[in-house]
């Protein structure tokens, strides 16, 4: 639904009212100026080992009121170290061990515990596109590439293939032993780029026993998608005591593949209700002349495998039974790290991880159209093997026009491997009253993709049909078997790297108490790193059309990055604390940058505090996305071509097996006059602790960004023929040769909205301990253009462009543990929307999932715990999106295995 926005940005007063960044040098040295500072939950804080995963903020008594000092820590979002009751802006805590426990074993099964993520770009994505197999995280629904991905406080190479993100899949999941996520943005200590907020996986910090984990996931519905995860990690050594501490950690996952045919919910032809995402490419083939067509099966009311019957004298062809709903994936593993306490208050500390991701997915044969049979051939249809249309009119001495499915050759068969790597070297300690750290890293992602089976060379298979070798209506013979088994394409056809070289350090301190209500604290930091990037193409792939790589398209970039950034936190009166931070970036290849950020912390009782926070972002378009080079692919859903096929009718002289509900070539790529996204964020909240063992928080968030980077959706070009005329590209006859989509500064995004967090233990009873916990994410406003100074469309529960957002999402967990015994119950819940295609099926449904989950421990060396994944076997509702692959329902919001049981078990060595 498109409208203008009348209604003014809400955070507008609130940025008018602070200081430009011009002014912060002279904030830091006067030390009135907010400081962005996070909480990190401590054991005493965090519920029983059977609470909720996820840590609410908990409200603690400052050291002025006369409480016990707490260790002062590093917390996401912050340099300088701070006690770790104390918050400025949100982050939630999530817990592996806890996660583990109710069977999550990914990182990619994490992100549904996030609410703050409004979609999941999970492997089930990769089927059919080219991402590599890759897993992203969206914080806010404002794009993967403005969720800012960490390892223990430190960056990771993006995927290479689609290289704006981090891959989540190729995180060490086993070696992870907290999620912290800030949903804050542009962070002055990681980059002002974070623009939707910080996700900071932090591994096991030592490991002195050892440990072997097995667990095993089974689907109740047959057809597959079954799963296995083992992991066992070893150390020695004590840091305190030996002064070092040695350890590594292993994992390995294989997640079996799901057909989209053994689910009953995965649908391509509910005409009814606004989804035919079937082909006119179709086995045996559609054939005409002169724009009139029909199949041989027509009149038989198109009874061959995989065919549908439209009533229109032609048939069309079903890709369900081919397409993977969740594809095979294979992850190994490996962290290791060690350290050294060579001096007091010094350490020293080396870590390497290697992961490997293969991700192999199945789609339909090949679709070829706009080729014909010559008069005269075997199979010329009324030649006596291929029947003729009774009724239809032929003119024997031409050529037929034919769209046919390579079906003879089985299904295309793709596997992409993605391995990554990272070296780290870390010096830490204190010197002269400064804490410092200083750290230097090789970051490697590296991505092979591969051709496994049902490709064929498009010209062969084209000379086949011409010359009367291969059959497009029926059974091959022998001799169009043996031309298509050496008509085969196979092998690595691309090869992608991305690095990341880095050196960073940083230092903090206490430097007086300048109000008398408290130490005011210092951090100043740099960085330096240098990113490259290239791919390369094998000449082989332009023998493969619907591949939709250029053989040309090797291509490469690099940039270095410089950093600078200083934060001051000063508490002003015992109840307030102010602080600022600044950092400055320069890019070789697009300029230089400052941005500040403000925050505020105000405890006005000892119940509540009051938070809040200014800051700006500002992203450079990543290497990708500049160089990138264009190329030509399919476009994800089925379009009608609206010259052509108005509505799906096809007009006098129209093909309908190429016109209409077809997936048509889309030319897209890198733009290397991409500019900058800028942002600003605010977020203003409070956590309130009425008794003890209650604590209830509210933050507000605005965004808004402005010269957003996305590639134009391919769904608006086909909605609004009229308004982008000029992205459709014709061949001569007038038919569509290509739309035209690609990376552009599509215009500003306006988002703003309410997390909710809410932690609650019970009082101990004769029956064991209770608690529930919950975090919920309510979204007021996502309003964005597709053009600069273009209109402006609403998404919130309203599917526009490639995707919706949802009103409300929740997680809520009640918990229970007695002794050995624990049990947990957790509801996953989003709001229902707009469907693509509100004409004819007005609302996709809510979607609600229980996951339910008990455990045992005998005598601390062993863990058992088993559980029901979606114990109500919730389907996911149906919608007639066309943006992926799968259809009948949107992989992005929901999981298509359904009720599932597992098992964990754990022994400690």
């Amino acid at each position: 639904m498109m409208r203008d926005i009348a209604k003014p940005f809400a955070p507008t007063p609130l940025a008018a009212a602070v200081h430009r960044y011009r002014f912060i040098p002279l904030c830091l040295a006067l030390g009135v100026a907010p400081l962005v500072h996070a909480q990190q939950a401590t054991e005493e804080e965090a519920p029983d080992s059977t609470a909720a995963a996820v840590a609410a903020p908990a409200v603690a008594p400052t050291a002025a009121a006369g409480t016990t000092q707490l260790e002062r820590v590093e917390v996401t979002g912050t340099a300088v170290r701070r006690v770790d009751a104390e918050t400025a802006v949100p982050v939630t805590i999530l817990r592996s061990e806890q996660l583990r426990k109710e069977g999550v074993n990914t990182t990619e099964e994490l992100l549904t515990r996030i609410v703050a993520s409004q979609s999941t770009q999970s492997s089930s994505q990769s089927v059919g596109s080219s991402t590599g197999g890759a897993s992203f995280a969206d914080l806010r629904g404002i794009g993967s590439n403005k969720t800012l991905i960490l390892l223990n406080g430190r960056r990771l190479a993006n995927n290479a293939i689609d290289a704006s993100a981090v891959d989540l899949n190729t995180i060490p999941f086993a070696a992870i032993d907290r999620v912290e996520i800030l949903r804050d943005g542009a962070s002055a200590l990681y980059g002002t780029d974070a623009i939707g907020g910080v996700i900071n996986f932090i591994t096991k910090k030592s490991i002195t026993e050892g440990q072997v984990s097995a667990s095993f996931d089974s689907p109740t519905h047959s057809g597959g998608g079954e799963s296995r995860s083992f992991d066992g990690s070893w150390g020695f050594g004590d840091l305190d005591n030996d002064n070092f501490n040695v350890f590594g950690v292993f994992n390995y996952d294989k997640q079996n593949n799901l057909s989209a045919a053994d689910r009953s919910f995965t649908k391509d032809y509910e005409p009814g209700r606004g989804l035919s995402s079937t082909s006119g490419t179709t086995y045996p083939a559609n054939y005409g002349q002169n724009g009139n067509y029909t199949n041989p099966l027509a009149t038989a009311g198109c009874n061959g495998p995989n065919q549908i019957n439209p009533g229109t004298g032609t048939c069309r062809f079903s890709t369900r039974n081919y397409i993977d709903a969740v594809p095979e994936t294979e992850k190994t593993s490996f962290f290791g790290k060690a350290s050294t306490k060579w001096a007091e208050d010094q350490t020293a500390s080396v870590d390497y991880f290697w992961a490997r991701n293969d991700n192999t997915t199945t789609i339909a044969p090949a679709p070829l159209t706009d080729i014909s049979v010559n008069p005269g051939t075997a199979f010329y249809p009324g030649n006596g093997i291929t029947p003729l249309t009774p009724g239809f009119a032929l003119d024997p001495t031409q050529p037929v026009d034919v769209n046919w499915r390579e079906s003879a050759a089985g299904a295309r068969i793709q596997k992409d491997q993605n391995t990554s790597q990272r070296l780290q070297l870390t010096f830490d300690g204190n010197v002269g009253g400064w804490d410092y750290n200083i750290g230097t890293s090789y970051n490697e992602n590296k991505v092979i993709s591969s051709l496994r089976g049902g490709y064929l060379n498009d010209d062969l298979v084209t000379e086949g049909i011409a010359n009367g070798i291969l059959n497009p209506f029926g059974e091959q013979t022998q001799e169009g078997i043996n031309f298509i088994n050496n008509a085969g394409v196979h092998g690595d056809y691309q090869t992608a790297v991305g690095r990341v070289k880095a050196i960073d350090g940083r230092i903090s301190r206490e430097i007086g108490d300048w109000f008398g209500a408290g130490p005011v604290g210092l951090a100043l930091g740099g960085e330096f790193r240098k990113e490259e990037f290239h791919s390369d193409v094998e000449p082989f792939a332009g023998l493969v059309d619907s591949l939709g790589v250029d053989p040309d398209s090797s291509v490469s970039g690099d940039r270095n990055v410089k950093a600078q950034y200083a934060e001051i936190n000063v508490p002003v009166l015992e109840s307030l604390e102010l602080g600022a931070a600044i950092r400055h970036d320069k890019y070789s290849d697009v300029g230089s940058t400052t941005n500040p950020k403000y925050s505020f912390r105000f405890q006005p009782i000892r119940e509540l505090v009051v938070r809040g926070a200014y800051s700006e972002g500002f992203r450079a378009p990543s290497l990708y996305e500049l160089y990138n080079p264009n190329y030509t692919t399919f476009t994800s859903g089925f379009y009608d071509d609206p010259r052509l096929c108005p509505g799906g009718t096809p007009i006098a002289g129209a093909n309908p097996g190429r016109d209409c509900s077809q997936q048509f070539r889309n030319r897209t790529g890198g733009n290397e006059d991409l500019s900058p996204e800028k942002a600003r964020n605010v977020t203003l909240g409070f956590v309130y602790q009425p008794v003890r063992n209650l604590s209830v928080g509210l933050d507000f968030y605005w965004i808004k960004i402005s010269d957003q980077i996305a590639e134009f959706p391919e769904s608006s070009v086909f909605d609004n023929p009229d308004s982008y005329a000029d992205r459709y590209i014709r061949n001569p006859d007038g038919s569509l040769q290509y739309i035209q989509t690609g990376l552009a500064n599509l215009g500003k995004v306006k988002t703003s909205g309410i997390d909710v967090t809410l932690d609650y233990r019970f009082p101990a009873t004769a029956y064991g301990n209770f608690g529930l916990s919950m975090q919920g994410t309510y979204v007021d406003r996502y309003d964005y253009q597709e053009t600069i100074n273009g209109a402006y469309f609403d998404n919130v529960g309203d599917f526009q462009g490639i995707g919706v957002i949802s009103r409300w999402k929740h997680s809520l967990t009640g918990s229970w543990s007695k002794g050995p015994y624990r049990a947990s119950l957790t509801n996953r819940f989003q709001t229902g929307y707009r469907d693509y295609d509100p004409e004819t099926h007005n609302r996709v449904s809510s979607y609600s999932v229980w996951d339910l989950s008990a455990g045992y421990t005998w005598s601390k060396s062993l863990d058992i715990d088993v559980g029901v994944k979606n114990l109500f076997d919730r389907d996911p509702p149906f919608s007639n999106q066309a943006y992926t692959f799968q259809s009948g329902y949107d992989p992005r919001y929901t999981d298509p295995l359904g009720r599932t049981l597992f098992t964990r078990a754990t022994y400690h060595f």
